[in-house]
């Protein structure tokens, strides 16, 4: 792997919403929008704990995902996750990107407090008196960052979407693949619970893709994905939800097995081990002081916050009945059966032999490239096929039933 994470080195984009909110109002709040209400405790857990100093980064990311809808942007401080200046609202007809005017509306929004805080730090340089509303904001910072918080702070404004709505979606298709993906983790020794990975990198959508050519559920890049799967013009494994999981159990475990703790191991998976092995040698494995002083070449936000985002996507996750009254319709478990070609065959050939639609199998094996579905390219020996659950008779020589590598 060397100093490449399966998903690269690039994080979430910075994304956001707008609406105006008075300055005292969200100093004092904290945060605007719906009231708090009461979270479940954090269960603890000795594989993945939460660090005393971590708790104001976790706590952002559970509202992220189950307070703020997808209408809701938060503007909030990028180091010091305690300070949300404003959860301000977007005008306009809500999708699942912003339009132009949406987008310009936030830009403004960011600069606007960018702006603020920019006069704040030039009076608190010049120890000007400050204005109540003024107090109330440096009294903030101080508190989640300590004296002198307020210096650079206008240049660590940032805009975080709500997505409520799309982790809600991410729990009910997440009942398809949690059995098996707990199974995969299982056989390979490690805990359980990162089959919850998904929720942070995909909310299991099976073909999402990134900017930075991420693709699939587990988010691994091309040059990753090869140490550990096939991934070329014919068949990308990447694609393939189990397959994937496999390979990121793979990861994590080699991964874990060089840095000897979960938090470094899982952040490992958005900085890479190399990068990590060095926030190591640096700061041990006290993993607060790594993300509030490591500075390694892109360590930056997506890294410093990816664990926490784990811990909250747990969290929410164990607790789903409690952040989402509403209900969740989980799907039905993935029960299809792989079977590994001893031949290369046709799509044609394993639809007719396994007696079902063409577009049934391809629907099956996210993995097939455009040449395997349209019948231009056999499937190569060696691949894994998914096939109806039952549709276990084997072709003459052509398949042997197979457990994943």
């Amino acid at each position: 792997m060397g100093e490449t994470s399966p998903r690269g080195r690039t994080g979430p984009p910075r994304l956001g919403i707008y609406g105006l909110v008075a300055l005292a109002a969200l100093a004092l709040a904290g945060c605007a929008g719906s009231p708090d209400r009461a979270d479940p405790p954090y269960a603890a857990s000795a594989d993945f704990p939460l660090p005393a100093g971590l708790e104001d980064n976790v706590t952002f990311w559970k509202k992220v995902y189950s307070r703020w809808s997808r209408d809701k942007v938060a503007i909030h401080d990028d180091r010091y996750m305690a300070v949300v200046y404003e959860v301000a609202t977007l005008p306009g007809p809500v999708e699942g990107v912003y339009t132009p005017a949406q987008r310009d509306y936030v830009r403004a929004l960011r600069a606007r407090w960018s702006n603020r805080l920019r006069a704040l730090e030039r009076r608190v340089a010049a120890k000007d008196r400050l204005a109540a509303d003024e107090r109330t904001l440096k009294d903030k910072l101080d508190a989640a960052g300590g004296p002198g918080a307020v210096f650079g702070a206008a240049e660590r404004v940032r805009s975080q979407r709500g997505v409520r709505e799309r982790y809600h979606a991410g729990l009910e298709r997440s009942g398809r693949w949690l059995p098996a993906f707990r199974e995969v983790f299982r056989r390979h020794g490690l805990p359980e619970d990162l089959a919850l990975l998904p929720h942070v990198e995909s909310s299991f959508v099976a073909n999402a893709r990134s900017s930075a050519g991420a693709s699939g559920m587990w988010q691994f890049i091309r040059s990753t994905g090869r140490s550990y799967m096939t991934v070329n013009g014919v068949i990308d494994e990447r694609l393939d939800p189990i397959i994937a999981a496999d390979a990121a159990a793979r990861y994590l475990k080699r991964s874990y097995g060089q840095l000897h703790d979960w938090p470094l191991a899982l952040t490992s998976y958005n900085h890479g081990l190399g990068g990590m092995q060095r926030a190591k040698a640096r700061h041990g494995t006290d993993f607060v002081r790594i993300v509030r002083e490591y500075d390694g070449r892109y360590f930056g936000f997506a890294s410093r916050n990816f664990y926490a985002q784990f811990l909250a996507a747990r969290h929410v996750a164990d607790n789903a009945d409690a952040y989402f009254p509403e209900g969740i319709r989980y799907e039905a478990p993935f029960n299809d059966q792989p079977v590994k070609l001893r031949f290369a065959t046709s799509i044609d050939d394993l639809a007719l032999e396994y007696r079902i639609p063409r577009s049934a199998l391809a629907a099956r094996n996210l993995a097939w490239q455009d040449p395997v579905r349209s019948g231009a390219r056999p499937v190569p020996a060696g691949t894994t096929v998914w096939v109806p659950a039952g549709a276990s008779r084997i072709a003459r020589g052509l398949s042997a039933s197979s457990a994943l590598r």
